[in-house]
């Protein structure tokens, strides 16, 4: 399970610090893809091959939307000795990562976001986040 949040910048060759916790649990190469917002997500091979298997059980035009969408997008790295994976451009446009990301622990995949991207999100969800807390009772 991925969780927390922290900050980090994309170098000049578009490569990311993925936090070391988050890397042992990848495994030592693992998929990035186009998020499910404007964001890039990171996914075990196994939960890839899991939401690959979902996109292919969707109705024919719901799952050819989603590959065009996901699965296209989607390419296998590793980290470098430092931790860094590369974030292949038409990603990074996607997500509009230029320096400043969040990188994001999401239950059983990562986000990478774009830091004032995320806050905006954050912020323009901030009802959402709080009528969910109604329903669960807290």
């Amino acid at each position: 399970m991925f969780s927390g949040t922290s900050d980090h910048s994309i170098d000049s060759k578009g490569r990311i610090v993925l936090p070391s916790r988050f890397r042992e649990q990848l495994g030592e190469s693992f998929i990035i893809a186009k998020g499910f917002s404007k964001c890039v997500q990171v996914l075990s091979n196994d939960e890839f091959e899991a939401l690959r298997k979902n996109i292919k059980a969707l109705p024919a035009k719901a799952a050819l939307a989603l590959q065009y969408s996901i699965i296209a997008t989607a390419v296998e790295v590793a980290p470098n000795s430092q931790g860094r994976i590369p974030i292949p451009q038409k990603l990074r446009e996607i997500a509009s990562l230029e320096k400043e990301a969040v990188v994001v622990g999401m239950d059983n995949r990562i986000e990478i976001w774009d830091k004032q991207k995320f806050e905006e999100m954050l912020s323009a969800n901030e009802d959402v986040a709080a009528a969910a807390l109604e329903m669960l009772s807290l």
